[in-house]
């Protein structure tokens, strides 16, 4: 039987895609990529995830992590940044391309991916899928099964392993015959449009600039991770807080906590974030990471004493601080 490797966002395209070539008597096998810019945090559950994706949709799907050629690639991608810090041109051909390159380990014939012409201002116009293809060297071998009649045939279409004619012809941002095409394969749990990519979002996008003009060696996904979770300060002496904005990024923020880290609570059991300070070596910066904290605690006078824990346990009284004054130390604004 022929096989294919499907590019696997997890976003209703991309499953359609999947499943229409299924539809023709091809196995289909589906690669996620992981970064920590996109679903970095199912590398921990990826057994229940494979598994919930056979469930629900029948399709096999195995992640793959891809963080170092991401970082590398994202510090000067050869297409340029989008309105942001998105690169995703060359996000795209970085992903097709290591794709490709799994073809012989899966004995796969040809690549698929859920992509619509027109549906993305930058990375799905018919022009920038030419130069998609042609930079990752696919071009005869890369199958969008949801536009293909509006793309030149590849070989398998040549070749009749697959009917075009069978294929749907999608175009432009308009969902209804994504969702019509779920009903008629009996898809009821549709999952919600795929691709929010956080180097998309200025705030987030512009921490990850910043980063990225640091010392090279703070570039990893444990410190990127970080960045994209909650409020972010960047202290005059070098450390870096974040604290949570609601009990969720609370929960998220204690489960990144590594060794050489610190962690800030508000006294007394007030409500207030959660903090993690990492980077501190300056009294002066606990001192602050303490006062930004109780900041942020329920507004209840005086302002209640932080305690940090980290090599060791201590308690930090702190006085008022301006709202304005805390944000000259945003890690970006």
């Amino acid at each position: 039987m022929t096989k294919a490797l499907a590019l696997f966002s997890g976003g209703l395209d991309s499953l359609l895609a999947c499943k229409v070539i299924q539809k023709q008597g091809v196995e289909v096998q589906a690669l996620k990529f992981v970064s920590p810019f996109f679903d970095y945090a199912l590398l921990h559950n990826e057994a229940q995830y494979q598994q919930s994706i056979r469930d629900k949709y029948g399709i096999d799907v195995d992640l793959i992590d891809i963080s170092d050629d991401y970082l590398q690639m994202l510090a000067n991608p050869p297409h340029g940044y989008g309105k942001n810090f998105n690169p995703c041109i060359d996000c795209k051909i970085m992903l097709i391309s290591k794709a490709k390159s799994l073809l012989t380990h899966y004995n796969a014939t040809f690549l698929i991916t859920g992509e619509v012409v027109g549906q993305r201002p930058m990375s799905q116009r018919k022009d920038t899928l030419r130069v998609i293809e042609r930079d990752s060297s696919t071009d005869n071998i890369l199958l969008r099964p949801l536009c293909s009649q509006s793309q030149k045939p590849t070989d398998v279409e040549n070749q009749g392993i697959i009917d075009r004619d069978k294929l749907p012809r999608f175009s432009g941002r308009n969902r209804t015959p994504q969702m019509e095409l779920a009903k008629e394969f009996g898809i009821t749990d549709i999952p919600t449009p795929a691709g929010g990519c956080v180097l998309t979002e200025q705030l987030r996008a512009a921490r990850i600039r910043r980063l990225f003009s640091l010392d090279k060696s703070y570039i990893t996904p444990k410190n990127i991770t970080l960045l994209l979770t909650g409020r972010v300060f960047l202290l005059p002496h070098g450390a870096w807080l974040a604290l949570g904005r609601d009990m969720a990024e609370n929960e998220t923020l204690e489960n990144m906590v590594h060794s050489g880290d610190s962690t800030l609570h508000v006294s007394n059991d007030r409500p207030g974030p959660f903090g993690l300070l990492r980077y501190a070596t300056h009294d002066d910066d606990y001192q602050l990471a303490a006062t930004i904290t109780a900041h942020y605690a329920k507004k209840i006078l005086p302002p209640p004493d932080i305690e940090v824990r980290g090599k060791e346990k201590r308690l930090i009284p702190v006085k008022p601080i301006s709202l304005a004054e805390i944000e000259t130390h945003l890690f970006a604004r």
